[in-house]
């Protein structure tokens, strides 16, 4: 498998994941309206679905965030990719990001201890940074 194909592959491994929390947030959120007694028209509400649970709350939680920080990365790998100069460097860094937001998904998902969650949250940054800078000194 070359670099390009690697972080190809990362990419759908990480879109792959917001569509498991896309489930996670299906599975958790319906049962907890319905045993809430919460019409769908009543989630219009502005802070209706903050009245949920935690456990019913952390996956859409997770969910949201998987389309904000992760879209840099969607960019950067798509963008290495197409240029054709990445390495296997870069294609570590990818895969390296994706388990790290795995990782991130679950804790948010279970347990939500803040701590952990945001070291996670921080290693994946510095993970991504590096690919960044990568890609911006490849490009040049």
């Amino acid at each position: 498998m070359t670099a390009a194909q690697s972080l190809l592959a990362a990419v759908f491994a990480l879109a792959f994941l917001h569509l498991i929390m896309a489930g996670a947030l299906y599975a958790t959120r319906i049962p907890a309206m319905v045993k809430a007694k919460m019409s769908a028209q009543a989630t219009l509400k502005p802070g209706a679905l903050d009245s949920l649970p935690a456990w019913a709350r952390n996956a859409a939680k997770n969910y949201n965030n998987l389309a904000e920080a992760p879209t840099a990365f969607y960019a950067v790998a798509l963008a290495l990719a197409v240029m054709g100069r990445a390495d296997v460097f870069d294609a570590g860094l990818a895969w390296a990001y994706v388990g790290l937001r795995y990782i991130h998904s679950a804790v948010q998902a279970t347990f939500n201890r803040v701590t952990v969650r945001f070291a996670v949250f921080s290693a994946s940054w510095i993970v991504l940074g590096v690919l960044i800078v990568r890609g911006l000194l490849i490009s040049l």
